[in-house]
């Protein structure tokens, strides 16, 4: 049995989490079939939880780079752009980019000296508009799907859920390497 001090220090712990997005389970959103309605519920509270600590951003925080290896805020921001894009036609509209698209979203498909030298100088509310239409087009097509499609495999021993699973891991770990950057922004 845990004992009173323990119990206490874990709803400490835990409370900053729950007030700060009101709700401490996660639950299908209405529109979507119950599996994917839990996966939207996932996208959307990362993507609100990475926009929240980027959007006031000023250019020099969005394109500072901590050394010569690093990531940019906003590079990674339109690397989760890419990587969401590409696995919406994939898997939703089963083609790949068009030529526009690719110019539009693909840049970012692979983080190296050419694309990081290219996504300097814009400012973050681009990246997260960009983040928001393609966003849009994903909410709106998987309400077009259902469980047994999610359960499906795209070939063996990959389902759909997996793929999406895979988009949502994408972000929670560039949410950590933005909270790292942001913390080694200069004073």
């Amino acid at each position: 049995m845990k004992t009173l001090k323990t119990k206490a220090t874990s709803l400490m712990l835990l409370l900053p989490i729950l007030l700060l997005h009101a709700q401490g389970e996660l639950k299908s959103v209405d529109g979507y079939s119950p599996q994917i309605g839990i996966m939207v519920s996932m996208l959307e509270d990362l993507k609100d939880r990475i926009t929240e600590q980027v959007k006031d951003l000023d250019q020099s925080s969005v394109d500072f780079l901590y050394d010569a290896d690093a990531n940019s805020i906003g590079s990674l921001i339109m690397h989760l752009v890419s990587t969401e894009s590409y696995y919406q036609v994939a898997t939703l509209e089963d083609r790949e980019w068009t030529e526009d698209e690719q110019e539009r979203f693909g840049i970012a498909g692979e983080l190296n000296e050419k694309v990081k030298s290219k996504l300097r100088d814009k400012p973050i509310q681009r990246y997260l508009d960009l983040w928001e239409e393609v966003r849009e087009k994903t909410l709106k097509e998987l309400k077009t799907k259902d469980d047994a499609w999610f359960a499906s495999n795209l070939e063996e021993g990959l389902n759909y859920h997996y793929i999406w699973y895979h988009v949502m891991e994408h972000s929670a770990n560039h949410m950590g390497q933005i909270a790292t950057i942001k913390n080694r922004l200069p004073k």
